[in-house]
C-alpha cells in the first residue's frame, strides 16, 4: 500500500508483480556430468583467487551449458559478489570496462595470444518502476544518466544497472534458463534456480520471466535470442513458443538502441560460426527486415551465390578456429553494389580508378553512413575493392608489388570467392595463389607464361581516335583484331577514316624522270602491306 501511494506521488505506475525467483537446486557432479577436464585453467584460477579472498566465484552463462552438452566452451565468463574494483585489486592484469554493465576483463598472456575471462558482480533484482526514469535514450541522455546506478528511459529499456545483489537475484535476471546456471569448478557443484538442466536436456530455449517485458527491458534481446536459436539448432534447440510469440511485436523497441550497438549486434550474429543459420532463423521468426538495414540487405541477398558463399567460407573459418574480419564479409555483402556504381561511371567514360573510388564514396553513403564506413572497418573494405582490377595486371613489377600488401591475402580471398562463383576466370585466381607462394625465379617464371600468353593472343587494338578526339560525344569503336581475320565492315570504315590522317603525316616522293608522281606510287600502295591503325 505504502509502495503503491508513493509511486503514485512520483508519477510512476505500479509495478509488475515480483517475478518467480526460483529455488535454488545444488546438482552433485553423479548427477550433471560435466567433464571438469573441459574448463579452462585461467578460469578455474579466477575462481580460486577470489574464493581465497573470501568472495564466491562460478563460472556461469553459456559455458556452463556446453559443459552440460559435453562440449568445449570457446569463452568463460566468471560471476561473484566481489564488486568491480574488489576483483580489479586481486589480479595484476584486470580492467574494469563498461557504463551500462560494469563487468572486469582479466587478462591472461600478452599479444595475440591473450585469452580474457570476463568477471561479472551478482546483480540485484529492481522492478523498473524503482529506477529512475529519463527521457532520452543512452546516446542522448548521457548528463542526465551520470552517477545514476539504476536508470530506465521512457519505454522501459535499462539504460543503467549497477545495483549488487545475491546469486538468486542475479540469475533471475539473466535471459535464457540454459544461461542461468553457475558451476563451481573447486566442489563440481551445479547451481540451477529456473530448472535450466532440464531445459538443456529438452532442448529448449525459453526465457525467464514474462518474453514480452524482457524485450522491453533490453530490446537487444530479440537479436540475441535469435542468435542462441541459430547457434544452438545445430544441437537440436529450439525457441520456446512463449518466448517467439512477442518477437514481431516487439521489433519497434529496436529503434531506440544505438546504431553502433545495433550493428556490434549483427557483427555477432554473422561471424560467430552459425550466419547461415542465423539468416534461416530470421526468416523463420518473420524478422527478415525492421532489425538493422545491413542485416535487412543480409538476409535478401543470402541466396545469392557470392554472398551465399563469402557466409559459407565465414562460417567454415570460425568452425577451423581461424580468423574472420568483418570487412570481408561486408566487402562481400556489398560488392554487389560497388560493381553496379563503378560500372555507371564506366559507361559514362570516367577513368577506371577514380571511378572506383566514387562508387566506393557512394556506396558507403548510401549503406553504411557514420557507423563505420569512415573508420578502420571503411578503409579495409575499400582496400579490398580496389585490390580487385589490380589482380587483372600480370606484367612488369606490380605483381610483386601487390603480394607485399598488407591486406593482400584478404584481396586475395575476396578473388577467389569471385572466381568460384565465375565472375572472373578460375584460372586468375590459380595464377595467383602459386604466385604468393612462389619464390622469386618461380615469379618470373610466371610471369614469363603470361607474356608468352599475350605474344600468342590476337592483338586488339582501338580505331578511330581521331574521330572520337573531333567529336566527343561520338560513341567510341568497337576493338578490330590486327592480326589475321577480317575486321568487321564497322571497323573496316573507321580504319578507312583513319587512313587519310596517316596519308597526310606520310612525305610525298620527288617526281621521277617518267614524269610520274606522287599519286601514281599511291596506286600502288594497296600491293603493299596497310599500315597499322594509329592507336591511343
Amino acid at each position: 500500500m505504502i509502495k503503491t501511494f508513493i509511486h503514485k506521488l512520483l508519477g510512476k505506475t505500479a509495478g509488475a508483480s515480483k517475478p518467480n525467483m526460483g529455488r535454488r537446486r545444488e546438482i552433485p557432479a553423479t548427477e550433471h556430468g560435466i567433464d571438469p577436464s573441459l574448463v579452462d585453467e585461467r578460469a578455474v584460477q579466477v575462481c580460486r583467487v577470489l574464493r581465497q579472498a573470501g568472495y564466491e566465484a562460478y563460472v556461469v552463462g553459456g559455458a556452463v551449458r556446453d559443459l552440460l552438452l559435453g562440449l568445449r566452451p570457446k569463452d568463460f565468463d566468471v560471476a561473484t559478489n566481489a564488486t568491480p574494483e574488489q576483483v580489479k585489486s586481486l589480479f595484476r592484469r584486470a580492467f574494469i570496462i563498461g557504463r551500462r554493465f560494469r563487468i572486469v576483463h582479466v587478462v591472461f598472456g600478452r599479444g595475440r595470444e591473450h585469452e580474457v575471462i570476463e568477471v561479472s558482480t551478482f546483480r540485484a533484482y529492481l522492478d523498473p518502476a524503482d529506477a529512475e526514469q529519463v527521457s532520452g535514450n543512452e546516446r542522448t541522455s548521457k548528463a542526465a544518466l551520470a552517477g545514476i546506478q539504476h536508470a530506465v528511459d521512457a519505454s522501459g529499456r535499462v539504460l543503467r544497472d549497477n545495483v549488487w545483489g545475491t546469486q538468486q537475484e542475479d540469475a533471475v535476471r539473466r535471459d535464457f534458463t540454459v544461461n542461468a546456471m553457475y558451476y563451481d569448478p573447486q566442489t563440481q557443484v551445479l547451481v540451477d534456480y529456473h530448472r535450466g538442466i532440464e531445459d538443456a536436456k529438452q532442448r529448449r530455449l525459453r526465457m525467464i520471466g514474462d518474453p514480452a517485458k524482457r524485450y522491453r527491458e533490453d530490446p537487444v534481446r530479440i537479436i540475441r535470442a535469435v542468435r542462441f536459436a541459430a547457434k544452438l539448432s545445430g544441437l537440436g534447440f529450439a525457441l520456446d513458443p512463449k518466448t517467439a510469440q512477442p518477437l514481431r511485436s516487439s521489433l519497434a523497441l529496436l529503434q531506440e538502441v544505438p546504431q553502433s550497438r545495433l550493428f556490434d549486434e549483427m557483427l555477432k550474429l554473422l561471424q560467430t560460426g552459425h550466419a547461415l543459420a542465423s539468416i534461416e532463423q530470421l526468416r523463420r521468426l518473420g524478422l527478415e527486415r525492421g532489425i538493422y538495414p545491413l542485416l535487412d540487405l543480409a538476409v535478401e541477398r543470402a541466396d545469392t551465390p557470392f554472398v551465399q558463399a563469402a557466409l559459407a567460407d565465414t562460417d567454415r573459418r570460425v568452425a577451423e578456429g581461424k580468423p574472420v574480419a568483418p570487412s570481408f564479409l561486408l566487402a562481400a555483402l556489398l560488392w554487389q553494389d560497388v560493381r553496379e556504381a563503378w560500372s555507371r561511371r564506366l559507361e559514362r567514360r570516367e577513368h577506371p580508378h577514380p571511378a572506383l573510388q566514387a562508387a566506393i564514396d557512394e556506396v558507403f553513403e548510401s549503406r553504411i553512413g557514420d557507423v563505420s564506413g569512415r573508420g578502420k572497418l571503411g578503409a579495409d573494405m575499400r582496400e579490398i575493392w580496389m585490390m580487385q582490377p589490380r589482380f587483372e595486371k600480370r606484367t612488369g613489377h606490380a605483381p610483386f608489388g601487390l603480394v607485399e600488401q598488407p591486406r593482400f591475402r584478404a584481396g586475395f580471398d575476396f578473388l577467389r570467392l569471385r572466381a568460384e562463383v565465375g565472375e572472373v576466370d578460375l584460372t586468375l585466381a590459380d595464377w595467383w595463389q602459386e604466385f604468393s607462394l612462389a619464390d622469386d625465379a618461380a615469379r618470373e617464371d610466371l610471369l614469363a607464361q603470361v607474356r608468352a600468353e599475350h605474344r600468342k593472343a590476337p592483338r586488339v587494338h582501338r580505331v578511330g581516335a581521331a574521330s572520337k578526339a573531333d567529336d566527343p560525344n561520338r560513341p567510341e569503336c568497337p576493338a578490330v583484331t590486327a592480326a589475321g581475320g577480317a575486321p568487321a565492315p564497322s571497323s573496316a570504315q573507321a580504319s578507312e577514316t583513319a587512313a587519310p590522317k596517316k596519308r597526310r603525316r606520310r612525305r610525298r616522293k620527288p617526281t621521277d624522270a617518267a614524269g610520274s608522281s606522287g599519286p601514281a606510287s599511291e596506286e600502288r600502295q594497296p600491293d603493299l602491306p596497310a599500315p597499322p591503325p594509329p592507336t591511343q
